[in-house]
């Protein structure tokens, strides 16, 4: 009788062992992790009594708080809201936050270490605990103008500063308003949200940094650069660009976009085809190089790598061992090489600051509720991906494409564009 007694005594007590451990991970390890989760409405109801800080563009708030008088005493609010969406995100009642709103939620609400001296001398002066401020990279013209450049399109537009890495624009469209599924009316949240998930064209999706697509003839600058690289060719390295290019291995016939051959007889150099973006030259020249070095050169350009702005980018992709027909294919950015736009901004920002990539970054500043600056981003070289030379000869070729090629497009009178 003693023994069962026994056994069932110790059954309990590892389950008791197990309950302790259990509540010790939750409220002392993962305590943060439970805190900051988007659904935590807890959370949220108790930071709707305090003026959340603004985010910032230059001066100027395109996300901030208004009183209200209300039970909930302050309202999310944003100017432009489908303009910066991707940047912002949405601070919502229901959903919780995306965007900045999230990945800075701790500056915003005013709880992060930075802020632990102004909260001592709220509590002491009685005052109400004020959010900090995230002043952001983004350029408000360059912004509006990527915008507005891709209405009527399904897109994303990533701009980067060569020298710094700074991002001065990350737009997209379809995007959405922050402001109506940051109110006070969850019905109105509901539905909205339900529309834009139905939405097949996603707008929630954070295009800019997040969609990956096949990056196509942009990728032809990773492949020039790896073609300098490897020292067998020059800007006047003559290539064959016929009509079509027969996939090794295979009978399949690459042909390029004018469905003729790249230049009369069939043959031009590195330079000329790239500026007509000549897919036969380049499929050549790309098992020419082979796929390790084409490898090698997208992953000195951020390939390979996840990115946080904060926000976390997804991670663009050269593909695994492909075999000679896929190689030529993945030289012009096809088969299964996937890039965001942030990625390809990373690829033509390095070639233009003389081969070295920056780390791309979204904020700028982290400022006091005061305003006064207590964190500022400093640029961060994370490649030299080509050496000045090679740079150099790219970026020239670069500019013949615009002014006599396939880019012409990107024509700005009065001013050289690469």
């Amino acid at each position: 009788m003693t023994r069962p007694i026994l056994r069932t005594a110790l059954v309990f007590a590892v389950l008791f062992i197990a309950l302790l451990i259990n509540v010790t991970i939750i409220q002392f390890v993962r305590v943060g992790d439970y805190r900051d989760r988007p659904g935590n409405q807890r959370v949220l109801l108790e930071e709707y009594d305090r003026e959340r800080g603004p985010i910032l563009v230059g001066s100027d708030p395109v996300a901030r708080s208004v009183e209200t008088g209300d039970t909930l005493r302050f309202l999310r609010t944003y100017s432009d809201g489908p303009l910066y969406a991707p940047v912002t995100g949405f601070y919502s009642i229901v959903y919780g936050a995306t965007g900045l709103e999230r990945q800075e939620n701790r500056i915003l609400n005013g709880k992060s270490d930075l802020f632990f001296i102004e909260r001592t001398e709220q509590l002491f002066a009685g005052r109400q605990q004020l959010g900090g401020a995230v002043e952001t990279t983004i350029d408000d013209r360059a912004q509006r103008a990527a915008f507005e450049g891709l209405q009527g399109k399904i897109g994303a537009v990533v701009a980067i500063e060569p020298s710094t890495g700074r991002i001065l624009a990350s737009a997209q469209t379809p995007s959405f308003d922050p402001g109506i599924l940051s109110s006070h009316d969850p019905s109105e949240i509901r539905a909205y949200y339900e529309a834009l998930k139905a939405d097949p064209d996603k707008p929630l999706l954070n295009r800019p940094i997040v969609s990956l697509n096949p990056p196509g003839s942009t990728f032809k600058l990773v492949t020039a650069a790896a073609a300098l690289a490897s020292g067998k060719f020059t800007a006047d390295s003559v290539l064959p660009g016929p009509a079509t290019y027969r996939l090794p291995q295979t009978k399949t016939e690459l042909r390029n976009w004018n469905r003729g051959p790249c230049a009369p007889g069939g043959k031009l150099t590195l330079a000329e085809a790239l500026a007509v973006s000549c897919n036969t030259a380049f499929a050549w020249l790309g098992n020419e190089l082979g796929a390790d070095a084409l490898r090698r050169q997208s992953e000195l350009m951020g390939f390979g790598t996840g990115f946080e702005l904060p926000l976390r980018a997804a991670t663009s992709r050269f593909p695994e061992n492909p075999d000679a027909p896929q190689t030529a294919l993945s030289a012009i950015g096809q088969f299964d090489v996937r890039a965001t736009a942030l990625q390809m901004a990373m690829v033509g920002a390095g070639i233009a600051n003389a081969g070295a990539v920056m780390r791309p970054y979204l904020v700028q500043e982290i400022r006091a509720p005061d305003l006064t600056v207590l964190k500022t981003t400093e640029p961060e070289v994370f490649e030299q991906a080509m050496t000045e030379a090679n740079a150099a000869a790219l970026t020239e070729m670069r500019v013949s494409a615009v002014e006599q090629g396939t880019g012409s497009n990107a024509r700005i009178n009065g001013g050289s564009v690469a």
